[in-house]
């Protein structure tokens, strides 16, 4: 008999373990770096939210299938707090401490440039979802990203301003700290020089000397027909309603990290345009559920940050099924082969860098809602 009840008791734990892969050991470990303090939370919070509902779906249907076994996910969240030398902090924890297979962020290209760095040396594939500075993934092997980047966004707001706005001087206000608003200036200007425009100001400032007020003047005297403000949510509005409150009447137009607006600010940028990846009102198919999924979880509309965040997500599931395992070499490998994955975004697919292949789409600002205007593809 109590042989018997020994084999019964093992035979339960056996099948337990089969039918909880984390028992077994079969994990696929994922870190995620997110700004949820700091400067920008509203991005931790889309990125984090986002993150959560892809490894909670995942986990719901019984794991992650990676050749015919189940692995569960497990999400390790570290808050970089907007900042560097947090960002370089928490990827050393998740690479050195959790073991994680690959990490997910950081968002903001601020932060991203430098973890790309370590991940690099460290040989751990990262997926940046939003970061969109060349930068991020120049010279890289290891690290890649679901948006767009910075060029092509640049070039395509320079290209509408002048050929469909037929708008030919233009301002630039920016913040050269930020890796992000830097480059995208830049390659505004360049591109609508050599469109035939002219830059009658091109003005500079710093997140820890926000105050544009000498900026605005220059800019004023100018008398541009439009301003282009390739800089994040939090300060935009500030800066829109100090210009029309001097006079400006350029048109304003803007980059994705307007995507983030609040609602209550929205009312300073009427009438403006920016490009952004991802479009509420046209979504459908995948990105239509993953919409429907997300309102009812979170009680709220996704932005592009949590459309971006779920598409690495779900390229990195897609890597490590084709890849047959967790190691983080096999998923870099497989993530290479990656083509035509249908993301909430829109279709991605790599081609010898960690640059996806992908459509931009351009909103306008009207009333307070943000309306899709066209889709522009590469």
């Amino acid at each position: 008999m109590k042989l018997m009840t020994a084999l019964i008791i093992i035979a339960a734990l056996f099948l337990a373990a089969c039918s909880d892969p984390s028992e077994q050991g079969r994990e696929l470990r994922v870190g995620l770096i997110a700004p949820v303090t700091g400067q920008i939370p509203e991005v931790g919070r889309s990125t984090v939210e986002a993150a959560k509902l892809a490894v909670e779906e995942i986990n719901g249907r019984g794991g992650l299938i990676i050749d015919d076994e189940q692995y569960k996910v497990v999400l390790l969240i570290e808050d970089n707090r907007d900042n560097q030398e947090q960002t370089i902090s928490a990827a050393l924890e998740l690479i050195n401490q959790q073991n994680v297979s690959a990490i997910i962020g950081p968002q903001a290209s601020r932060n991203a440039i430098p973890a790309a760095r370590y991940v690099e040396y460290a040989q751990i594939p990262m997926i940046t979802p939003w970061s969109t500075n060349p930068d991020t993934t120049r010279h890289k092997n290891w690290v890649y990203r679901a948006a767009f980047v910075d060029t092509f966004q640049g070039k395509l707001m320079a290209k509408f301003a002048y050929e469909q706005l037929g708008l030919r001087k233009a301002a630039v206000l920016y913040d050269i700290s930020s890796e992000y608003n830097r480059n995208l200036a830049e390659v505004f200007s360049v591109a609508f020089k050599d469109l035939g425009g002219g830059i009658v100001a091109y003005e500079l400032y710093t997140r820890d000397a926000p105050d544009f007020t000498e900026q605005l003047r220059r800019i004023q005297a100018a008398q541009p027909d439009v301003l282009f403000l390739p800089n994040y949510y939090n300060e935009v509005p500030v800066q829109a309603r100090q210009a029309r409150k001097m006079g400006i009447t350029a048109q304003l137009l803007g980059s994705d990290t307007w995507t983030q607006i609040l609602e209550d600010d929205r009312s300073a940028v009427d009438g403006a345009f920016f490009s952004t990846h991802y479009a509420l009102d046209r979504a459908d198919g995948v990105a239509l559920n993953f919409r429907a999924r997300y309102r009812q979880t979170y009680n709220r509309e996704p932005n592009d940050v949590a459309a971006l965040t779920y598409d690495a997500f779900g390229l990195l599931f897609e890597a490590a099924k084709r890849h047959g395992g967790v190691e983080p070499q096999g998923i870099r490998d497989a993530l290479n082969t990656i083509d035509n994955f249908e993301g909430i975004t829109g279709v991605i697919q790599f081609q010898g860098s960690g640059d996806p292949v992908k459509s931009a789409v351009l909103i306008e600002v009207k009333n307070g809602e943000f309306v899709f205007s066209k889709w522009v593809e590469p």
